[in-house]
């Protein structure tokens, strides 16, 4: 068997020193659509867009943590000792981060990863892994990434969390629509994940879609930045966690349909694919916040 839970769950943390400055920040910022933002009349040169595009006023989004370092962790979470899967049969399945202090637009910081768990979902395995940042002042974040392997289930273990939240009962607070444009994916994945399942059509196909599909991380990150200019004003460092269930693909030069519901230290948010009939793309979507 290609996943060996044992092995994987009893190896040791991988500890990597991983680096980031502005330019890998405006990247990731561009990546996920700043400067394009719908509603603006010039949304490349609009204050709330500069704050994630020029860098004598950058701030960082958190969910950035996903790829600094250019995703080196999630990478080696799929490489870690008994674990031995295809990419093609590997989707993402959920993802969390949890900032401890506001991420700086320049520094160094040291990892530590692990296979946090792997649960048997029958007809596939899903390894949740776990990374944790730490720079000289301290923690920085930690990150759970929940990647499903599609064919590595069926061996005995634990089923794992499979509790869902209900669906809110009223219209959302706020609704906003952004669109996917169509060579998004091709940018995004010059800050770390060359998965080739968003790029290559002949690989998209043996992983049986018609074309290649939209990072999630992508879609997720998409969705934070429009909770925070929507809800919190732009300000980043308002936000403490974010957490998502990716429920459906999303691709290039389709439009997020994006709803949240706020309460005082939270928002809820629910995201939809509006050309395929709002076909659902994130749940169990919460972004706890100051």
């Amino acid at each position: 068997m290609p996943i060996d839970a044992e092995k994987a769950l009893a190896a040791e943390p991988r500890t990597s020193r991983i680096s980031w400055d502005h330019k890998d920040v405006q990247l990731y910022h561009l990546g996920i659509g700043a400067g394009a933002r719908p509603g603006l009349a010039d949304p490349a040169v609009d204050p709330g867009e500069l704050r994630y595009t020029l860098e004598s006023r950058l701030q960082v989004l958190p969910s950035f943590a996903t790829v600094a370092g250019a995703g080196a962790a999630l990478a080696g979470g799929l490489s870690a000792p008994g674990v031995d899967v295809d990419l093609a049969a590997v989707l993402h399945g959920g993802q969390s981060v949890r900032v401890h202090r506001p991420v700086p637009v320049r520094g160094s910081a040291v990892t530590t990863s692990k296979v946090a768990a792997v649960y048997d979902k029958v007809k596939a395995a899903v390894l949740v892994l776990r990374t944790e940042a730490a720079d000289d002042d301290g923690p920085l974040w930690t990150s759970d990434s929940q990647i499903f392997v599609r064919g590595e289930g069926g061996f005995g273990g634990e089923r794992g969390p499979s509790a869902r939240t209900a669906y809110p009962a009223v219209a959302g607070d706020h609704v906003v629509e952004r669109p996917v444009r169509p060579d998004q994916a091709l940018l995004y994945r010059l800050s770390g994940d060359w998965n080739p399942l968003h790029a290559d059509p002949d690989f998209a196909a043996k992983a049986g879609f018609g074309r290649p599909i939209l990072h999630g991380l992508c879609t997720y990150g998409m969705t934070l930045k429009a909770v925070t200019d929507t809800v919190l004003g732009g300000d980043v460092t308002r936000v403490r966690s974010y957490r998502a269930r990716f429920t459906g693909v999303v691709f290039p030069g389709e439009t997020l349909r994006i709803e949240m519901w706020t309460s005082p230290d939270q928002v809820r948010v629910e995201v939809r694919a509006v050309e395929r009939d709002n076909a659902p793309v994130l749940d169990d979507t919460f972004v706890e916040h100051s």
